[in-house]
């Protein structure tokens, strides 16, 4: 029976021939996922479940990222009970200040997370590993808790919806734009539960930074997972960096999915959210005049190196917009020294902007960049929900390194061409 590339991964690690969708399957796990926020209360169910031991010290990851550096007395009890967990039972990949990185930056990045792993995380964004070649999903706290004890997690097989890529992504315009793009035109449930499976010719335009991106924001269409054919491009990003041996899964020719999209990449422009949802798209000549007090670069959609080098570009040279404040946040702590080594630290401060650690901090209203009211911010990050990033009566304008650069800048929401 054909499958798709989503399909073919679950029925491996169910043990299974073959799966269709809407069939229940219970699935080992290459890795679970937690962080600063979601892994106290995944600790608190393994303890109530009388739990008293994990299943793989090797194949449960907790990144201290959201309220880290502690902002405040209860971040950092939360951080405690997380360190305590770790060390009760020696797990590997327990990344503290310091070592830390925003979490889906961090695992690519570490080779912890390859093509053809089964990995579950509790935090929505989980569906970034899809860029690899991964079945990725972000779960609730209790299932990562048993995820953790028993190394299986219970699935429902997802249909799929087919992304044929083709073109060339034409210069400032990025993996942001695509994902947009698609959200705005298939709308925040238009993918409902459903594979996300990106291919074709134009995959070729795409480095592995707009991968990650766009398979970040799957869960932004509603997607059970968002996922890449490997290629040479994945390969040579996974050689000398996974750690152990990776798995391609091709979809069959005659795979079923329920809805098929052909997406011209060449014909993308900057496109930019607008309040309060991802699929409020416009593109950039279609903004108009839009004041904005705020920027933020960062977060585990676009806080990489292709994504500083990006920002670094526009901004060099250039001042910040006086009623603009003007937050970057490098994703990992390789990337933050990448920045020094390549000059961008420089031209970040020398602009006018403020450079942090890595941290989650202002995409979810949590530290670093709060908003207050009536306050417009253009950020690199992933949602724009009412109160997203502070006040209530805030509102945030998702959109790319390269927008957000320009438009702290301009102090008004602008394209790169505006500036260059």
């Amino acid at each position: 029976m054909a499958m798709t590339m989503t399909q073919k991964i679950l029925a491996a690690h169910a043990g299974l021939d073959h799966v269709v969708p809407g069939q229940l399957i219970r699935a080992d796990l290459d890795m679970v996922l937690g962080n600063d926020i979601t892994t106290p209360v995944a600790v608190n169910e393994f303890e109530k479940a009388g739990f008293d031991g994990v299943f793989d010290r090797e194949k449960i990851s907790l990144v201290m990222d959201h309220f880290t550096p502690n902002k405040d007395i209860k971040a950092a009890e939360q951080c405690l009970q997380c360190r305590t967990f770790a060390k009760r039972f020696d797990v590997k990949n327990f990344f503290d200040v310091g070592r830390m990185g925003i979490e889906h930056a961090l695992l690519p990045e570490q080779g912890i997370v390859k093509a053809g792993d089964c990995i579950i995380g509790a935090d929505s964004h989980t569906c970034t590993y899809g860029a690899l070649g991964a079945f990725s999903t972000g779960v609730g706290s209790t299932d990562m808790a048993a995820g953790m004890a028993t190394g299986q997690a219970w699935f429902k097989v997802p249909e799929a919806i087919k992304f044929n890529l083709t073109g060339k992504l034409n210069e400032n315009v990025t993996g942001k734009d695509v994902i947009l793009h698609i959200i705005g035109m298939i709308g925040v449930d238009g993918a409902l539960y459903k594979s996300m499976e990106f291919m074709g010719e134009g995959l070729k335009s795409l480095s592995m930074e707009d991968r990650l991106c766009i398979s970040n924001m799957a869960i932004e269409a509603g997607a059970k997972n968002g996922i890449f054919m490997v290629d040479e491009i994945t390969e040579d990003y996974m050689t000398g960096r996974a750690q152990g041996e990776w798995k391609v899964f091709t979809p069959d020719e005659d795979a079923e999915y329920v809805a098929t999209y052909d997406i011209d990449l060449s014909q993308l422009k900057p496109t930019v959210s607008f309040p309060h949802l991802p699929e409020n798209t416009k593109t950039i000549d279609e903004v108009g005049d839009v004041p904005i007090q705020q920027v933020v670069i960062g977060s585990c959609t676009n806080g990489r190196l292709e994504d500083m080098a990006l920002a670094a570009k526009i901004l060099k040279g250039k001042k910040v917009h006086d009623d603009v404040r003007a937050i970057i946040i490098p994703a990992t702590q390789q990337i933050f020294k990448d920045c020094i080594k390549e000059g961008y630290m420089d031209i970040f401060i020398d602009a006018g902007c403020v450079v942090s650690t890595p941290t989650c901090g202002p995409c979810l209203g949590g530290h670093m960049g709060i908003l207050a009211e009536g306050e417009r911010c253009v950020a690199t990050t992933n949602r724009n929900f009412v109160g997203r990033m502070g006040h209530v009566k805030s509102e945030v304008y998702l959109a790319s390194p390269a927008v957000a650069a320009a438009s702290a800048i301009t102090g008004k929401i602008s394209g790169p061409d505006e500036i260059m």
